[in-house]
């Protein structure tokens, strides 16, 4: 048997006004309970478009580059004390520990900072406990906010598929390991971060070099046959995204590490197959020096994946690293290159 109900026009509108107010009841009870009705959108599907920026170009023809005779042409090279380092994409020389070197691991690792020297010694773990490893390429030690410390600087810089609306580069103070028993292993708790847009779209770097005179902080992008080079001037903000300022784009190919040395006078930029060197003149500013000719430095093709690449804090040389990581049989190293 088969029933026809037919509903009143009035009864209609209540069962629509009923089940309204039972959907803002709804709504109202998940916001009280803290269950959130709205997604969060992630942070890189949105970007803006890109602009069109100006960088200097340097007028020097990069295949005419001399080789600087400063440095011995062969390194002393040893492997890693821990084997579990199979990523290493940075190095930086402690401003307060003698010997100490800070290095870390790519993406897809712990947010951690390891401490090692020229002989690949384990010395020890620092753990950025407010901050993840998204994808962190190069690291940096240099002056920060309180001139009394000196501060490692932690690029999260890398982005493969450009898709990453901003960037971050992570300072926290260099630890004193005066008295301290190695290997130091601690967790910091209080990290700036510092966060960096492009002015021209997302792109990938591996470089983040920091000047020791002004406290300015570059990134370099590692693309084919060029690097883009962008700056944030001191003080940088640790509370609203600041955007680079471009500066400059070299005929470099595929960057993947930097440094400056501490009396800031020297620049060292490198690839997986090469290393170029500035020794700049004097009264000349990072950004100036960046423009003018530069020469090679002795790198003999000894890492795989050669990503990093620092000055001794003494100035008597510089240090490579690299990853590992698909390599068979290649462990990770530490090379120096001894000034003359």
């Amino acid at each position: 048997m088969i029933f026809n109900i037919t509903i009143p026009f009035s009864s209609k509108l209540a069962i629509k006004m009923g089940s309204l107010c039972f959907l803002m009841l709804f709504l109202f009870s998940c916001k009280k309970s803290g269950i959130s009705t709205i997604p969060i959108k992630d942070s890189t599907v949105t970007i803006p478009p890109p602009v069109t920026v100006n960088f200097l170009t340097p007028g020097y023809d990069p295949s005419s580059l001399e080789t600087t005779q400063l440095f011995n042409p062969i390194p002393v090279t040893n492997n890693l004390f821990r084997k579990d380092l199979l990523e290493i994409s940075g190095v930086a020389a402690s401003r307060m520990n003698a010997g100490i070197l800070y290095i870390h691991n790519d993406s897809g690792n712990p947010n951690q900072v390891y401490l090692t020297d020229g002989s690949g010694t384990d010395n020890g773990t620092l753990t950025l406990t407010p901050v993840g490893n998204r994808d962190w390429e190069d690291i940096a030690v240099g002056p920060g906010p309180d001139a009394g410390k000196s501060y490692v600087y932690v690029g999260d810089i890398g982005d493969n598929d450009l898709k990453y609306s901003s960037v971050f580069v992570y300072r926290f103070p260099e630890p004193d390991l005066t008295g301290k028993t190695l290997p130091f292993v601690s967790s910091v708790a209080t990290v700036d971060q510092i966060q960096l847009k492009y002015p021209d779209g997302p792109r990938n770097a591996e470089t983040l070099i920091v000047d020791p005179l002004t406290k300015d902080i570059y990134i370099i992008s590692k693309e084919s046959n060029q690097a883009k080079i962008y700056v944030a001037r001191y003080p940088q903000s640790t509370t609203a995204v600041t955007t680079l300022t471009p500066i400059a784009q070299l005929l470099f190919n595929k960057a993947t590490g930097g440094d400056i040395s501490p009396d800031g006078t020297e620049i060292l930029l490198r690839s997986n197959e090469l290393v170029w060197y500035w020794k700049l003149p004097a009264n000349t500013s990072i950004s100036a020096g960046l423009i003018t000719k530069p020469q090679h430095a002795p790198f003999i093709n000894n890492e795989p994946q050669g990503e990093g690449i620092c000055f001794a804090a003494d100035g008597t040389g510089y240090y490579t690293d690299t990853e590992v990581k698909g390599y068979t049989g290649k462990l990770a190293t530490i090379s120096y290159y001894k000034r003359k």
